[in-house]
């Protein structure tokens, strides 16, 4: 299984998928759907950014689209990387996300 492409959630969900510690969604669309079964209660977040590839006033304006939802990842993946996981309990890492 390749972890370097979209999947849809019910794909984590059957036999034989791999664990998850945490489900972060990004999309800012799926801030309203249902989230699907995540087997072992992994922790989740919402990190909503804009589809940057739906940016339709220039090239330029997409790539800079791209460009700050990239520094937004970065930012928070950076932040989630500091924490000390080891100390958290399941609820105070749901808050830090």
């Amino acid at each position: 299984m390749s972890f370097f492409a979209a999947k849809a959630g019910t794909e984590f969900g059957t036999y034989g998928a791999p664990k998850m510690d945490f489900i972060i969604t990004v999309c800012e669309s799926a801030a309203g759907e249902e989230c699907p079964y995540w087997p072992g209660h992994p922790v989740t977040s919402h990190w909503g950014f804009a589809d940057p590839a739906a940016v339709d006033s220039g090239d330029a304006d997409m790539i800079n689209a791209f460009k700050q939802v990239e520094m937004g990842f970065r930012n928070r993946i950076e932040l989630l990387m500091d924490l000390p996981i080891e100390k958290l309990d399941h609820l105070q890492i749901k808050d830090h996300l």
